[in-house]
C-alpha cells in the first residue's frame, strides 16, 4: 500500500527523502484494526487511573512552599527562588525592553530557568499484531488541567534523572540513554514556551524496539495506535503537549 500510494503522490507532488515516512505515517493514522486496545478500553484505562489517583493538589502561598523541609530558598546573592540541590529550575526575573509587542515600552517579569538543555520528552514505538504501537503513561502532574494526562513513555528533568528528589529513576530510562539497545528514530532538541521559560529546550525522541521484546507495563502505561493517538486528540485535555510534540515530525 505504501509503495502504492507514494506513485501516485510522484504523479502530482514533491516527493523527497521524507515522503516514504509521511506515507506510513498516514498509513498508521487510517489504520484501525489489530490494535492491542480499543479507544472503550483506553477511557476506562484512564478512568481507573484517575479513579485510583494517590494525589492531590492545593494552592499554598510561596512563604508556605520556602523552608528546609522542602529545601526551597530565596538565593541572598542572585535573589532567585532556587532549591538547595542546584536542581529542578529558578524563578528569575527579567526585564524586557521592546517597542515590537503589545506594551509597546517593554515589561518586567518573573521567569522559570531550568537551563537550555533541561529535559527529555520519548516515546517507544514498536510493531504489535503488525501494527506500530507507542508506549504512552497516564501521567500526573501537579499544574495538569484534569490531573492526568496521557503523556510520553519517558518525561523527566535531568534533575529528576539524576534523582536529585532522593526518589527512584523514571520508568524506561534505560531505553532513552544509551543503556538498551534501540533504533533511534527522532531525537531533536525543541524549544519550549519562551513566555515562561527562560531559554528552555526539551530533548524529543522517539525511539523502536524489537517486535519480539517484551517489556512489563505498569498499570498506568498503556500501548496505543497512532490513530487512537489522534482520535484522543479530537478529546478535550487528554492527549499532552509532549506527546504532540514527538509526533509532530511523523
Amino acid at each position: 500500500m505504501k509503495d502504492e500510494i507514494t506513485k501516485i503522490l510522484a504523479k502530482e507532488c514533491l516527493v523527497n527523502n521524507n515522503t516514504a515516512s509521511m506515507v506510513a505515517h498516514f498509513i498508521e493514522c487510517v489504520t484501525e484494526k489489530k490494535s492491542v486496545n480499543s479507544i472503550e478500553e483506553i477511557e476506562e484505562w484512564l478512568q481507573n487511573i484517575k479513579l485510583n489517583l494517590n494525589a492531590a493538589t492545593q494552592k499554598v502561598t510561596l512563604k508556605d512552599v520556602i523552608g528546609e523541609k522542602s529545601g526551597w530558598y530565596f538565593n541572598n546573592e542572585t535573589k532567585d527562588l532556587e532549591h538547595v540541590s542546584g536542581g529542578f529550575f529558578k524563578i528569575i526575573g527579567v526585564d524586557v525592553k521592546t517597542d515590537i509587542r503589545e506594551s509597546g515600552s517593554g515589561w518586567k517579569q518573573p521567569m522559570i530557568d531550568q537551563g537550555t538543555e533541561s529535559s527529555v520528552a520519548g516515546i517507544i514505538k514498536k510493531i504489535i499484531n503488525g501494527v506500530p504501537h507507542y508506549l504512552l503513561e497516564g501521567k500526573f502532574e501537579p499544574g495538569n488541567y484534569g490531573e492526568i494526562q496521557i503523556s510520553p513513555t519517558l518525561q523527566a528533568t535531568y534533575s529528576n534523572l539524576n534523582k536529585l528528589h532522593g526518589g527512584r529513576a523514571p520508568r524506561f530510562l534505560e531505553y532513552f540513554d544509551g543503556t538498551k539497545n534501540v533504533e533511534i528514530l527522532y531525537e531533536q532538541w525543541l524549544p519550549e514556551d519562551g513566555g515562561r521559560f527562560y531559554k528552555k529546550r526539551v530533548k524529543n525522541m522517539l525511539v523502536k524496539i524489537a517486535s519480539n521484546e517484551e517489556i512489563m507495563i505498569p498499570f498506568n502505561f498503556i500501548w496505543m495506535t497512532m490513530r487512537q493517538i489522534k482520535e484522543f486528540l479530537r478529546k478535550d485535555n487528554i492527549i499532552n503537549p509532549h506527546v504532540r510534540s514527538i509526533i509532530a515530525h511523523l
